[in-house]
């Protein structure tokens, strides 16, 4: 498949989808979702926008698999959301952080790796990663209790990374973090996009999503009022920005008038060049870092995990996850070579065990009171007895002169063929 068709590929697709919550009695009570229609396509950023109530918790729980939809088509991975085999696939940071309060962030990631079936090697790696990456590596061992809800967030958004997901859903993932958890997570975003991860983000500070998003969707009541890519939606045609270094007084007067003599219009204004309050700030944070200030709070996070789809195609890397399943299935099969000869071993072995046993089943007994001494492969092992051992003829070819049927065979060697020969070395008496 070539790489143009699988950037094209669509991750979740809608048509028509909708949402109605029904009262006790199955009656309509709210549209939360009105036939909408959008697909989120391969290794892009998609922004989900719209104030509170207009459907957007919604829709990602029907994405999810949470919500049943009412009416609709709605696919991830080209299956049904309810498909359980979509799941390890997908990284999910609700609205709110819902953590243990009594473990300490490392227990947090180390639990949640063991949901994904992770080898102990694997966690300790990615844990350590992880933690780095959000700056709470020196905080690793606190009681998520006492952190602040910011803390929280970033300890949140690591767990959605912990099993490297193709599809991130993030939910209000900037939601009680400080300007520089901010700033660091549209970085975080922008670099997972690079590494070929699909992200839906779903936000109420548009600036952020302005900032990463490569399309996106607004919905309001329910229904889609405006989508496309940020250039698309807020592209005004109606003004023309020009950004020189400063100018002098004189120079901006005789700008104007040639605008008058050509265009026939007016310069609007004049401002001084600003930076963004962001930047203003990131600078300052920088500064105090650099002198190296004190601080109790959360550290300004590391570079990005590097197990985190880094130059891994995604075709490439869900048959490597499904070889590491078949090797952590087969950790206890032997190789086909020690296989086959262990096989060949039980071969012999009951070829042996079926020639002795016929051996002495081949002799009927020579009266009918004279029972037989041969007991069945699956019985017990009989008591030693004090009866002198059979001759080497006898034991060999089971011809000796006077030899019963089981006197002529070691008893030892068919039980301990069996494997269920009791130890007689002791209290064996010859």
């Amino acid at each position: 498949m070539s790489a143009s068709s699988e950037q094209a590929r669509p991750i979740v697709e809608a048509i028509g989808l909708t949402k109605d919550f029904s009262d006790f009695w199955m009656r309509s009570k709210a549209r939360a979702v009105d036939g909408i229609d959008f697909e989120i396509r391969e290794r892009e950023i998609f922004g989900l926008l719209g104030p509170n109530g207009s459907g957007k918790s919604t829709t990602i729980k029907m994405i999810l698999g949470l919500l049943r939809r009412s009416r609709g088509k709605l696919s991830v991975f080209g299956r049904d959301p309810g498909d359980v085999s979509v799941k390890s696939r997908i990284g999910y940071l609700p609205e709110e952080s819902y953590l243990y309060r009594f473990l300490n962030p490392r227990e947090t990631l180390e639990y949640y790796a063991k949901l994904f079936g992770q080898r102990r090697s694997m966690r300790r790696e990615r844990v350590d990663e992880l933690l780095e990456m959000v700056g709470l590596q020196h905080v690793a061992h606190r009681a998520v209790g006492e952190f602040s809800k910011g803390m929280a967030r970033r300890l949140g958004l690591a767990q959605a990374l912990i099993n490297d997901p193709e599809f991130l859903i993030l939910d209000e993932p900037t939601s009680g973090l400080d300007p520089v958890g901010t700033h660091q997570v549209k970085e975080l975003l922008i670099e997972l996009g690079r590494r070929g991860k699909t992200i839906l983000l779903s936000s109420h500070l548009l600036a952020d999503v302005e900032d990463v998003c490569t399309r996106m969707v607004i919905l309001y009541g329910g229904r889609i009022r405006a989508q496309g890519t940020a250039g698309e939606l807020l592209s005004d045609t109606e003004h023309t920005v020009i950004r020189l270094p400063k100018l002098r007084a004189a120079t901006i007067g005789h700008i104007d008038e040639l605008v008058r003599r050509e265009e026939g219009l007016a310069v609007e204004s004049v401002q001084p060049a600003r930076q963004r309050l962001e930047e203003f700030f990131m600078g300052l944070v920088a500064k105090a870092q650099a002198e190296q200030a004190a601080t109790s709070g959360a550290l300004q996070g590391g570079q990005t995990a590097r197990f985190l789809g880094a130059g891994v195609d995604p075709t490439s890397q869900a048959e490597g996850r499904e070889l590491l399943d078949d090797l952590k299935r087969g950790e206890e099969r032997l190789a086909p070579e020690m296989t086959g000869k262990v096989a060949a071993a039980a071969t012999a072995q009951r070829d042996v065990l079926a020639e002795l046993s016929g051996a002495t089943a081949s002799k009927p007994p020579s009266s009918a009171t004279e029972p037989s001494t041969v007991a069945p492969a699956h019985a017990a092992p009989s008591a030693p007895t004090k009866e002198a051992a059979p001759t080497s003829d006898a034991t060999s070819t089971g011809k000796g002169v006077g030899a019963s049927p089981g006197k002529d065979v070691d008893r030892s060697i068919i039980d301990g063929l069996l494997g269920d020969q009791p130890d007689r070395s002791k209290g064996t008496k010859d």
